[in-house]
């Protein structure tokens, strides 16, 4: 085991974290705009408590926290360890201080690495697997930290940018009067049968991507592109809002409770136009951009109007595995967009498989055939929320390039829509 090389994996993605908090004002670092969202300042305090919990607790008896009530206020949701702070009220926590935080992530990163250059080759056999689920944790709250950002900055009415940026290009005059969904985005056959999903290799994944296993597929098409803008404007301006029958029930509801009437952050512009607010502030809803910001209800809406449907998890995770090679690739977080970029131009093969925009599916979330979580506490990691989520796959713009993979399974509640989530359209044979 080179320690070495996992100690500057370790650092490099603390790194990212730092640098993606540079644009920031001390009071950012406070904002909480929902349950559902975190403050900056928690984020990076809860990476670096799950380091100290799962890795320097077991394997270093002289650490020391500086603070033993950090081991409830940081503690997200892991009963085996303690007792949580109450999620919705840690946008309340005044202290401590954002400078303390950082002393903290500091004195952690000492003492990690300070681990991996003292163990022995048997304890360094030990803790790599901890240390490279809590590397990919901390990059699971990278992309966090920037959608709970956005979603605090919104609220704004000083709109602010977390980093200003070039104003979105948009499509020339007359470029897209007549464009439909089959003209931007062909369709891709594939054939279906007994096929093997779920992570191979030596590669990390998580726990719930385990284990491989077989399934049946009937013949399925599926779009070579994510949906546009553009076309999600055009179920906007048909009354996709106002139409029932297009609606699961429990969509429907939220749609009446909360209003929707366009995804998340798409304001009017003018006649049938919009803006949309991003991290670098309002812009021009570019509508050759993947459509984003969609809650499960929105993507399953629209996918009916559109005479389609939703792929499985599995049929995704097949047309990836085929087609992946082929893909042009999407927009990441290294790309420091932070925003959907534009569709590629026309043709045959596959588009933006991984990053851009997570892309909802119309699979429960549940246990694969076999399913074992981790063992002691991080078994609480992901097992325990299977129940009440739908699959998303693929990535988004602001997920690490290294750590998204054709058979990553994320997911959330069918009306999260905070999340850089949008969609790609299916249908049968």
């Amino acid at each position: 085991m080179n320690y070495q090389a996992l100690a500057e994996r370790y650092r490099k993605v603390r790194g990212v974290t730092e640098e993606l908090c540079s644009p920031l004002e001390v009071e950012d670092f406070m904002l909480q705009s929902m349950p559902d969202a975190s403050p900056v300042r928690w984020h990076l305090a809860h990476t670096t408590w799950f380091f100290e919990t799962f890795l320097l607790g077991p394997h270093v008896p002289s650490h020391r926290s500086p603070h033993e009530a950090y081991q409830h206020l940081f503690n997200s949701y892991y009963q085996g360890v303690g007792s949580p702070f109450e999620r919705s009220r840690r946008g309340l926590l005044s202290r401590p201080t954002v400078r303390e935080v950082r002393s903290y992530r500091e004195l952690v990163d000492r003492s990690v690495c300070d681990l991996l250059e003292t163990a022995s080759p048997e304890r360094l056999a030990e803790v790599a697997p901890i240390l490279t689920l809590g590397i990919h944790h901390e990059q699971q709250h990278q992309e966090l930290l920037l959608t709970d950002l956005k979603h605090a900055f919104s609220f704004n009415p000083l709109q602010p940018a977390y980093l200003a940026m070039a104003e979105a290009v948009s499509a020339a005059p007359g470029e897209d009067e007549g464009d439909s969904e089959a003209s931007e985005s062909p369709v891709i056959s594939l054939a279906g049968g007994l096929l093997s999903v779920g992570h191979t290799g030596e590669g990390f994944c998580y726990d719930n991507e385990l284990p491989q296993h077989q399934v049946w597929l009937g013949d399925f098409r599926i779009a070579a592109s994510p949906v546009s803008n553009r076309s999600f404007a055009e179920f906007v301006r048909d009354g996709g809002y106002r139409r029932p029958e297009l609606w699961l029930s429990d969509g429907w509801d939220r749609v009446q409770a909360e209003g929707w009437s366009a995804p998340l952050y798409w304001s009017p512009e003018s006649e049938g136009s919009f803006s949309v607010f991003t991290l670098s502030g309002p812009q021009t809803l570019d509508p050759k951009a993947a459509v984003t910001h969609l809650s499960y209800y929105e993507a399953d809406a629209f996918a009916r109007w559109a005479g389609a449907r939703l792929p499985t998890e599995f049929e995704w995770e097949h047309f990836t595995q085929r087609m992946g090679s082929e893909s042009e690739p999407g927009t990441c977080l290294e790309d420091r967009v932070f925003h959907p970029g534009r569709q590629p131009g026309p043709g045959p093969g596959p588009k933006h498989l991984l990053g851009e925009v997570w892309e909802w599916t119309s699979s429960a979330y549940a246990p694969y055939p076999g399913f074992r979580p981790l063992s002691g506490s991080l078994g609480e990691y992901n097992g325990k929320f299977m129940s009440g989520s739908m699959v998303l796959r693929g990535g988004s713009c602001v997920s690490p390039r290294d750590h998204v993979r054709s058979s990553y399974r994320n997911f959330f509640a069918p009306d999260k829509r905070w999340q850089f989530s949008g969609l790609r359209l299916a249908a049968d044979g």
